[in-house]
């Protein structure tokens, strides 16, 4: 099993890679968050010049977020910088739209998004939103076409496991193992959580732990799943419905993957933090490394972990030491 981490593209991010590049981490996945974060391609480009092994690539792209031409030239002027190195997943957006205001996207625009993407970087010239198009980047300009990179496909569903079947070349989920994650020879698993010292209380992992916690809360409330019937989903849930609903995305989101909000953090005191095990990879190291085991049982080939924290090093330390045995 591959171990790589995941960023939420911060300034920061570049040298965060460094240290996972440091520490033996497969590749670096970069979160397209626009609402909260700086340009993925403009962090991608600054960790590929600071960094000469670990993979690279934005995990997800929100396809509705760009022009699938500014992907490809993105996607093309990153595998020059990063000859090799390259890998690229696309999804329907969760906080890349929901934090905006908007649902997902349909997978029949993805499938054709993609297919306008890859036909892009092949050389060819593609029609999309009723113009002819081809990249005509110059030499010094990108890499040649065609340019090859992989492409996986964040899929959960039947429908976005046609997508990945017919265009992808593996698939990335998050949450749980859909069963026909076996069908793929390339399953990125994506996980927050954190390394627990024997005798810790899971309680006082609020700063490493928490942000992967109330994520599963976050969750429930966009699939409409009774978030009362979570632990601190109550008190959650106080916090957000005094903000109108026009504007309530805006608090959901807050501090996304990165710390607790307002909100997050009442549910958090209101008894969230029972769920950091279930709701996250978190645990002793010997835990850590049992959920490993039995993730690679169910298929997958590449687990992706977002550290949290203040101490990103620390972090990515603890989760690689846990790790060794499954590598």
């Amino acid at each position: 099993m591959q171990i790589s981490c995941a960023v939420p593209t911060t300034l920061s991010s570049p040298d965060e890679v460094v240290v996972a590049e440091e520490l033996g981490y497969e590749r670096a996945w970069f979160y397209d968050t626009p609402q909260q974060s700086p340009d993925v391609w403009m962090m991608l480009a600054l960790a590929a010049e600071r960094t000469t092994r670990i993979g690279l690539g934005p995990g997800v792209l929100v396809p509705s977020l760009r022009h699938p031409m500014v992907n490809a030239a993105g996607t093309a002027a990153l595998a020059a910088l990063a000859p090799g190195r390259v890998a690229i997943a696309f999804g329907t957006g969760f906080s890349g739209r929901r934090a905006m205001g908007y649902g997902p996207i349909k997978w029949a625009y993805v499938e054709s998004y993609i297919r306008a993407y890859r036909g892009l970087l092949r050389g060819e010239t593609v029609e999309w939103e009723g113009a002819r198009m081809r990249m005509l980047h110059q030499e010094g300009h990108a890499a040649p076409r065609p340019v090859e990179v992989p492409v996986i496909v964040g899929a959960l569903g039947p429908k976005g496991q046609a997508v990945a079947r017919d265009l992808g070349d593996g698939v990335f989920v998050t949450t749980a193992v859909p069963a026909f994650a076996r069908e793929f020879d390339w399953v990125a698993f994506h996980c927050l959580g954190t390394v627990l010292d024997d005798d810790e209380d899971p309680e006082a992992a609020r700063e490493t732990g928490g942000p992967g916690t109330v994520l599963a809360i976050h969750a429930a409330y966009e699939y409409k799943v009774p978030v009362a019937q979570l632990p601190g989903g109550e008190a959650w849930l106080e916090q957000i419905e005094q903000i109108p609903e026009t504007d309530r995305h805006l608090a959901i989101h807050e501090m996304h993957c990165v710390g607790l909000n307002d909100a997050d953090t009442a549910a958090w005191e209101g008894g969230a933090h029972q769920l950091l095990k279930a709701a996250t990879l978190s645990g002793t190291r010997a835990e850590v490394q049992e959920r490993l085991a039995a993730l690679a049982e169910q298929g997958v080939t590449e687990v992706v972990y977002q550290p949290a924290g203040t101490d990103i090093r620390s972090e990515l330390e603890r989760f690689m030491d846990a790790a060794q045995p499954v590598r």
